[in-house]
């Protein structure tokens, strides 16, 4: 049984180097070329960072979904709608205060499409993937068919609202050289930090793990278990649509179609990474930032992106084995 890890951890590596001469690539010089491609120099640190601080915020969605027993898919719906109702105050209001506004409808919109979910698994066990992978899509379909007719700016050319006016942006918080660190990754690590002290301090935060880990136990302690899923599900949508809010304000300025670009899914690896730890999730974050900015420079060498996600999903693969290696370890 203990061999099986070290068999699974030269599986992966096999199956990464067996990847790279299928596509007639240097084995050695990929893994460089993400390296320096994420962190090379400061500018490219600060394109990590931008990577990062979406999957930052959602990761602290699904984990605290997760710790509700809670398997939130529709992250990434989530964020789509709160980015997309979220932009239009911004626009609408302009300046602070706009961007407030902007952030409190993202985070409403946000609850609000993870409401039917949180609701249909507490009073009818409907399974809560199923649920928010169809809302997944209806938010991507409606918020496509929104910013091609009634939400598109007036002076777009293609399905998009307006810009935000400049004065309206969210601006790095402060700039070193070319090192810039945006406000909306403060946030995110302000988040996490909440997130880590409320799970363990607040009364609310225990209920909610004690119904993440045994419901029925949860239940006979006197745990309104049903209350709680449903406070998971919106809590984890409203973080989910300040996501995509902020990054409206702090990088993208607009809303358009094919905003999401499944920050949302790659939300639930960092979760998952991140272990029984919330402050992992700045780790697993940092993780999947830097191999979405270096998978970028492989173009440069003829190899697809994409080996950055065989190798984000070994990783979490090897991981998870490990964890539940551990658990059998405990019970024998």
């Amino acid at each position: 049984m203990k061999a099986k890890i070290p068999i699974l951890f030269a599986v992966s590596i096999a199956i990464i180097v067996l990847s790279l001469v299928l596509v007639k690539a240097n084995i050695v010089q990929p893994i460089a070329t993400i390296f320096t491609g994420s962190l090379g120099d400061a500018r490219r640190i600060s394109g990590t960072i931008k990577e990062m601080t979406p999957l930052l915020i959602l990761g602290s969605a699904v984990y605290l979904a997760l710790k509700a027993g809670l398997f939130n898919i529709g992250a990434e719906g989530q964020y789509t709608v709160g980015a997309c109702f979220g932009s239009l105050s911004m626009i609408a209001i302009g300046g602070g205060i706009g961007v407030a506004v902007g952030c409190f409808v993202g985070i409403i919109t946000g609850a609000l499409w993870a409401l039917p979910a949180g609701l249909i698994k507490a009073y009818r066990n409907g399974h809560e993937v199923i649920t928010t992978i169809m809302l997944n899509a209806i938010a991507l379909l409606m918020t496509k068919a929104l910013v091609a007719g009634p939400f598109k700016g007036p002076d777009q050319f293609t399905p998009s609202t307006s810009m935000m006016p400049v004065q309206s942006r969210l601006v790095p918080l402060f700039t070193i050289g070319n090192l810039e660190i945006p406000q909306s990754f403060v946030v995110g690590i302000v988040i996490v930090l909440l997130l880590a002290y409320w799970l363990k301090r607040n009364v609310s935060g225990f209920e909610l793990k004690a119904t993440g880990a045994n419901p029925t136990a949860a239940k006979f302690a006197g745990v309104n278990t049903k209350q709680v899923t449903v406070k998971a599900m919106l809590m984890s949508g409203g973080l989910s649509g300040l996501a995509g809010a902020l990054q409206v304000a702090q990088f993208e300025h607009r809303f358009y179609d094919g905003f999401a670009t499944g920050y949302g899914f790659d939300a639930l690896g960092v979760a998952l990474l991140s272990g029984s730890n919330p402050a992992y999730l700045i780790l697993s974050s940092f993780f999947f930032g830097a191999m979405n900015k270096g998978g970028t420079a492989l173009v440069i060498l003829g190899v697809d992106k994409g080996i950055t996600t065989v190798v984000l999903s070994i990783v979490i693969v090897m991981f998870a084995a490990i964890r539940y290696r551990k658990k059998e370890d405990i019970r024998e």
